[in-house]
This record gives C-alpha cells, sequence and structure tokens, in this order.
C-alpha cells in the first residue's frame, strides 16, 4: 500500500489504515511545532494502535516527557523555545534507553547536516521528510522491538 507523502499543513494528509494491533499499548511522544505533521502522525500512529502524545515545541516535549514518560520520542529538529537537538540530548543524558526518531525538512548545508548531528546526538534513527506514514511506522515497529 502506498500512501501520500507526509508533508504537513500545507500538504496532503493521510490516515493510515490496516496495521495489525501491538500486543500493548505503547506511548509515543510526537513533538513538532507543525500541527499538520503532529495530526498525521498522531491519527496514523494510533489507528495502529500506540497512545500518542504531541507536544509543539521542545520545551513542552521535555516536559509532557518528564511528566508521563514515553516508550519512544519522534522529534522534529527545527521547533521554537528548545529544538530538537537538545531534546535529543536531553533525553539522552536522562533516559539513554528511550529511543528517539529525528526528523526535519531542514536544509542541509556544506558544514551542517542536521540529521546527522541528530544521531550524533543520540538519536535511534533519522527521517527526512516528506515521509509516507508507513515509512514512519516501519521505523516507529523497529525501535520498539529493540
Amino acid at each position: 500500500m502506498t500512501g501520500d507523502r507526509c508533508w504537513g499543513s500545507q500538504g496532503r494528509v493521510n490516515t493510515f489504515v490496516g496495521e495489525t494491533q501491538p500486543m500493548t499499548k505503547q506511548r509515543i511522544l510526537v513533538a513538532d511545532d507543525d500541527p499538520g505533521i503532529r495530526r498525521t502522525l498522531h491519527v496514523g500512529l494510533t489507528k495502529a494502535g500506540y497512545d500518542v502524545v504531541e507536544a509543539r515545541n521542545g520545551e513542552e516535549a521535555i516536559r509532557l516527557w518528564r511528566d508521563d514518560g514515553a516508550d519512544l520520542v519522534i522529534s522534529d529538529i527545527y521547533m521554537p523555545d528548545k529544538d530538537g537537538l537538545e531534546v535529543i540530548m536531553e533525553l539522552h543524558a536522562e533516559s539513554p534507553s528511550t529511543p528517539v526518531i529525528a526528523m526535519t525538512d531542514g536544509g542541509r548545508s556544506k558544514n551542517l547536516d542536521p540529521l546527522r548531528h541528530s544521531e550524533v546526538f543520540g538519536a535511534v534513527r533519522t527521517i527526512a521528510k516528506p515521509f509516507t506514514l508507513e515509512e514512519m511506522l516501519a521505523i516507529v515497529k523497529q525501535e520498539l522491538a529493540r
């Protein structure tokens, strides 16, 4: 099944159907300042059987994670108040076993690749936007199975 690309609030948003439910409801924290991305991931991951919590920025992501935890965190790199690299570093320092997936549509310059830097700071996987829900769900399943 091929889904629409996950573009965010300015592009198409699709829903995710047809996946099997996980045995236990695992909690995923999605941090992105784009409400379209958050909503797309929330709908798709919820339909796949996960408990999903949304954060609009890095500060909110850290607060929600400290308050209630998460089995996995999906974080955009470029966000207000605290960027994704800071989120990844804090989470990795406090809980190295919590997997973090970094995502961005942000540019890559000659000397800076934000997705590569996110791996250096502790992200277990990275994905560039746009991506399909199927691609993200496959990564989520792999990381939660470890």
